[in-house]
């Protein structure tokens, strides 16, 4: 069996991923492996940040570990809030805020087509392997279900009438950027 730490302190982005990955493969979060800091995310692209937070992790463990790093990216605010979308709306990352913010902004914008997109790095035996996924889809103007995080109450991804906040974990791993990137985790580390 294969373990990894998974170099992030958001519980959510835990139970996705180990809902997607099987028994092949022992995920550590940072607070089971006795790591209790706040990785820093100070650079300007999704893939940066991502190989930050695992570089950061190896070289505190010399484990083998994984991180990932999502935004959401908006059309007509020019890929806003991008690598800022846990901090959209300040550096407490308060999820209803982010969302309020992002809804002000586009109050007057006709096209309101976004994208998630993540970024799994992996450092494997002292190297590193870039895993990207991507779900388009569109914000809408109001809130609706409870489940999921971040934007998921605001984002309808395309091929869906359901927002990811009103989606089980089964189905928004059918649309889902996270998902998407975890499967090219899961066919690189089949490889092995």
């Amino acid at each position: 069996m294969i373990t990894l730490i998974f170099a992030t302190n958001n519980q959510h982005k835990v139970k996705e991923i180990r809902s997607v990955l099987n028994d092949r493969f022992n995920i550590i979060t940072l607070q089971e492996a006795g790591i209790d800091i706040d990785i820093p995310e100070p650079h300007d692209t999704i893939e940066a940040n991502a190989s930050e937070k695992s570089k950061v992790i190896f070289n505190l463990t010399h484990q083998n570990c994984f991180s990932e790093d999502t935004g959401l990216e908006v059309k007509s605010l020019n890929g806003e809030p991008g690598v800022k979308s846990a901090r959209y709306a300040g550096d407490e990352k308060d999820f209803q805020k982010n969302i309020d913010k992002l809804l002000l902004n586009l109050k007057e914008k006709e096209n309101r087509t976004a994208r998630f997109k993540t970024v799994i790095s992996l450092i494997l035996n002292n190297q590193e392997y870039l895993f990207e996924g991507i779900c388009k889809g569109k914000i809408i103007d109001i809130q609706k279900g409870n489940k999921g995080f971040g934007y998921d109450p605001v984002f309808v991804p395309d091929g869906s009438d359901k927002t990811f906040a009103e989606m089980s974990m089964e189905e928004k791993n059918i649309f889902s950027h996270r998902r998407k990137a975890t499967d090219q985790l899961i066919s690189f580390l089949n490889t092995l």
